[in-house]
């Protein structure tokens, strides 16, 4: 009886800390596992949508894109209402041929911002 009793304490403790730690896993920092454009990609201007996904929920309405200028200036992109809770569009327009920086900053489902940025080039 002390052999099955101690098994069942054991899993019990087993099922506690997965219950614990499977959620803390489940949601992680925003990470942009696709674009479009592409990273580094030459992009025909001089307007292009932005399509951004990440591997979370982001919050749409604290998140923000901004375009680098190929003379260092920023232009922020207006986003669009999100269609899926991972995924961030906006449209660029107006761009002339150049090196430019596509930055983005998000707010996880976590509560942790991330930020990160791409380059691509315009022609």
């Amino acid at each position: 009886m002390n052999l099955h009793r101690s098994n069942t304490v054991v899993m019990w403790v087993v099922c506690a800390a997965l219950v614990i730690i499977l959620p803390l896993k489940l949601n992680a920092h925003a990470v942009l596992m696709d674009s479009r454009p592409k990273i580094g990609s030459l992009v025909k201007g001089p307007d292009f949508p932005v399509w951004l996904r990440f591997n979370v929920r982001v919050d749409g309405s604290r998140s923000r894109c901004t375009l680098v200028l190929p003379n260092g200036s920023t232009e922020p992109l207006l986003l669009d209402p999100q269609s899926e809770p991972n995924i961030l569009t906006a449209k660029a327009t107006g761009l002339g041929a150049g090196k430019y920086k596509l930055q983005w900053q998000v707010l996880a489902a976590d509560g942790h911002i991330t930020r990160g940025e791409f380059q691509l080039n315009i022609e």
